[in-house]
């Protein structure tokens, strides 16, 4: 009985057949069933990639611990806020991960400027209608409502747009502003999520406001944690999510009641700092260029309503399984093999941006950094955030894999996950463009647990992580060079991120060399 694909290599031909399990489970026609496996020459890339991806296949497909090993990581473990006890265990947990499969691995030492974590977060109706229970948490990285519970009126703002402050005029001073929002489905809407609170935050903050409340963008009463700043720093107002049902009824209520409701508003976060975190990195070393590396990452860290399950913890066991399958083949690459797995990135990529800046000189032999961070969604290729150029040797790497779909790259951008701080320095960066699946209505969210994983597509996602790390380590000429600061300003602009990182805060830091190549 086949458990996988089987692909088989040599140099003068690719031999392809994929009934992959995810694929026919999902009704996709079995290859072999129209007349058996196709055959093509194949360049000497395609030719190493495909007896790669003959020897992983079955180590991946097979009987592994990829499963044990998040489960360890999601339910002994749970969510893993960085700075938090939680987060140190899961360090212990990757390291012994990657050992136990005789991955060398190391932890490098970064400082967050500081721990968060929440306290009771409690909002009581005190008068102007019937009172019922208000649910709601503490954003990430929020400060504490100053001096204990605070007694102010509930100002409902609409969208929290100009017009809306208008219409409030001096009503916002002093008060708790609550802010809508619309139903999250799309990515469209994930990244609203991040690009609309920083003009509403500075709003609030030059109107005097004591507080925002933020509308979850979830139903069912499902509660979840974003951070709305960027770089580990505690934010400059006390702000909420409050479960979307009871935030609805809050606004009818300060309609009906001209305009305003008095509360009871008590969030006494816990802010220490700075601490001490890591990023783990395993590695498999290169036979002829050992100083030239290839990283495959994922974020370790979570927020912890739930136990991080899709963010990020079945990535995090993939770049784990993928260094095992890759050392059990006994294959050794022409260029160093770096898993990395990263801390801070909840808090705004903070490990990701410190990796970077600890090996700043020796980027221009970093051959490309590839990241997963979107669930356990298909992966049909990856967002190469504008770089054409290598848009050709991915295709070429991935091949033997064509017949599962995964060639279908794209150039528009990402800023959104640990690849951001590596594309600022230059270095060619590929994102899994994973199918949203169940993603998006779990993201951050108190539901984020186990029993969402679906283990076979990610296993599915690991061969492709694999293979393409194993094809761009061991291919001849790099994947591409490394980009200089006025190529990598063209980049943000041919992609859009300019603006996007203008919208979400994050140009600043460009502009002022704090992130990024300077040259």
């Amino acid at each position: 009985m086949r458990l996988a694909s089987l692909v088989f290599g040599s140099l003068l031909c690719c031999f392809v057949a994929s009934p992959l399990p995810a694929q026919l489970a999902s009704g996709q026609a079995d290859p072999l069933a129209r007349g058996g496996a196709s055959a093509q020459a194949c360049s000497a890339t395609e030719a190493s990639c495909a007896e790669a991806a003959a020897k992983i296949i079955p180590q991946v497909m097979g009987p592994s611990p990829l499963e044990g090993n998040l489960r360890r990581l999601t339910d002994e473990i749970g969510g893993r806020v960085s700075g938090s006890p939680e987060m140190a265990k899961a360090v212990d947990w990757a390291v012994a991960a990657f050992r136990a499969e005789g991955v060398t691995v190391h932890t490098e030492k970064y400082q967050l400027a500081h721990s968060w974590s929440e306290g009771e977060t409690r909002l009581e109706i005190l008068d102007g209608m019937e009172k019922f229970p208000v649910r709601l948490v503490a954003a990430g990285w929020s400060p504490a409502v100053p001096n204990g519970p605070i007694e102010a009126n509930v100002i409902y703002v609409g969208a929290g747009a100009e017009e809306d402050f208008a219409r409030a005029g001096a009503s916002v001073k002093g008060s708790i502003l609550l802010v809508s929002s619309k139903i999250g489905t799309t990515w469209a809407d994930l990244f609203d999520e991040y690009a609309i609170p920083p003009a509403v935050i500075a709003r609030a903050v030059k109107g005097g406001a004591a507080a925002i409340l933020w509308m979850g963008a979830r139903e069912r009463l499902l509660l979840y944690r974003h951070t709305n700043v960027g770089d580990g720093q505690v934010d400059v107002i006390p702000q909420a999510v409050v479960a979307r049902e009871d935030a609805m009824h809050l606004a009818r209520a300060a309609e009906a009641n001209g305009g305003k409701l008095r509360v009871r508003f008590a969030m006494p976060n816990k802010i220490g700092g700075p601490v001490e975190q890591m990023n783990v990195v395993g590695e498999i070393r290169g036979r002829e260029k050992p100083d030239e590396a290839v990283i495959l990452g994922a974020h370790l860290d979570s927020w912890e309503l739930g136990t991080g399950a899709l963010d990020n913890g079945c990535n995090a066991a993939l770049v784990i399984e993928a260094a095992r399958a890759i050392k059990a083949t006994g294959l050794v690459p022409r260029r160093t093999i770096r898993f990395i797995l990263f801390s801070g990135e909840e808090q705004g990529m903070v490990g990701s941006w410190q990796y970077v800046q600890a090996h700043r000189a020796e980027m221009d032999k970093i051959r490309g950094v590839i990241v997963f961070d979107d669930g356990t969604g298909r992966t049909p290729g990856f967002s190469l955030s504008g770089r054409g150029d290598i848009r050709d040797a991915v295709t070429e790497i991935l091949r033997p894999l064509a017949s599962w779909d995964v060639n279908n790259h794209t150039l528009d951008g990402d800023i959104g996950t640990d690849n951001w701080d590596f594309l600022l320095d230059g270095v060619p960066t590929m994102v899994a463009n994973q199918v949203e699946a169940n993603y998006l209505p779990n993201y951050h969210a108190a539901s984020d647990t186990f029993d969402k994983v679906d283990i076979r597509e990610v296993k599915a996602n690991t061969v492709i992580a694999a293979v393409l790390a194993w094809g761009v380590a061991d291919r001849e000429q790099p994947l591409g060079k490394r980009y200089a600061r006025a190529e990598i300003e063209k980049q943000l602009k041919d992609t859009g991120l300019d603006e996007q990182m203008k919208k979400q805060g994050m140009w600043d830091v460009w502009v002022n060399g704090s992130h990024g190549r300077k040259d």
